[in-house]
């Protein structure tokens, strides 16, 4: 009888490296200027413009949950990143076409108003890039898995 273990193969973070750091980290700066701005306009000015800054507290959130997604391992994981990033994908375009054929509506700005215009249109850069990266991951898995 042999005495040889197999070592466990564990699932390598696609953000270990490389583009995956880059996007991880932009996605975390995000999140904490989303969180610092959502939090203070909720916690002093919420009755000035509930529904912007809500949906900035709503973007923070998103923001949080596909930074920690796209760190953490594990399918599941991957399927939460791919959610988080497609609502926020789908927040910045409606809210950006919102604000700018009915302004009025959010009588100041959330963070994905005029797609993202205050952040220098990252809100709406990111999760393409952010889609774009998950599409690369199950490629190489998927490839990885057929042979």
């Amino acid at each position: 009888m042999s005495s040889e273990t197999r070592p466990v193969q564990t699932e390598p973070r696609p953000t270990s490296s490389g583009v995956g750091r880059v996007l991880v980290a932009v996605y975390a700066i995000l999140a904490l200027a989303a969180l610092g701005r959502s939090s203070y306009q909720i916690a002093t000015k919420f009755g000035e413009a509930p529904l912007a800054y809500s949906l900035s507290g709503l973007a923070a959130v998103v923001y949080v949950l596909a930074t920690v997604a796209l760190v953490a391992r594990g399918r599941r994981w991957f399927l939460v990143a791919a959610v988080a990033i497609t609502v926020e994908l789908a927040g910045v375009l409606i809210v950006g076409v919102v604000s700018l054929l009915a302004p009025d509506v959010f009588p100041d700005d959330t963070v994905w108003s005029v797609f993202g215009r205050g952040y220098a249109f990252i809100p709406l850069l990111l999760p393409v890039l952010g889609l774009l990266w998950l599409r690369r991951i199950a490629a190489v898995r998927h490839a990885e898995e057929a042979s």
